[in-house]
């Protein structure tokens, strides 16, 4: 049987990801724009305040149980920024080409040894709004970030986060090994094992 989970999120590369791994675990993902919920407002000061913030406004507003992620890339040369504020760092109306061209200027000095960053993927899965305790899964994707755009595929900062281990850039994977080894597929993995133990 097909159990409805809502995602607090109305990003369609996010849906893709999520409706691939979540059919797994018998799960239908919807996302919270087909119910007519807005976007939560973002007030935490962490990954995991602003995912629980956001599965609990699904929840509440559609009464099916939800998943929402909060993730972003963390720069150390920028003491973890842009960090919770990844998808928004370029100001008012940023997109992927704007956030990427603001990370690429703060970063033009800094040689390569010290471009070091990684994405970070909190999840969160509640069965209700008055979840006591929602199900949390994080995890992290090592790498640098270039000196310029390479590849095409992905989204957000995909193009400039190089993979050492795959010797390109996210943006250069095929999805099927992206979503094998990004921060996403850790946490999702992860929650995955978590929601089986339910």
């Amino acid at each position: 049987m097909t159990k409805t989970v809502i995602l607090a999120s109305g990003n369609p590369g996010k849906l893709r990801e999520f409706n691939i791994l979540l059919q797994q675990v018998g799960f239908n993902v919807k996302p919270q724009s087909e119910f007519d919920v807005s976007n939560a407002e973002e007030t935490g000061l962490s990954f995991i305040e602003n995912a629980i913030i956001k599965a609990r406004h699904a929840c509440a507003n559609t009464g099916h149980p939800a998943i929402a992620d909060d993730s972003g890339i963390e720069v150390d040369a920028l003491q973890g920024a842009p960090g919770i504020y990844s998808a928004r760092y370029s100001g008012e109306g940023a997109n992927d080409q704007t956030n990427n061209q603001k990370l690429l200027d703060a970063l033009k000095d800094v040689p390569e040894k010290q471009r070091t960053a990684r994405y970070q993927c909190l999840l969160v899965f509640m069965q209700h709004e008055n979840d006591p305790t929602p199900i949390i899964a994080q995890g992290s994707w090592e790498g640098r970030i270039l000196e310029k755009p390479m590849g095409d595929g992905g989204f957000g900062y995909d193009p400039i986060f190089w993979v050492p281990t795959h010797n390109c850039s996210s943006a250069q994977m095929s999805k099927e090994e992206k979503n094998r080894i990004s921060h996403r597929a850790i946490a999702m993995q992860s929650l995955m094992q978590k929601i089986r133990g339910l």
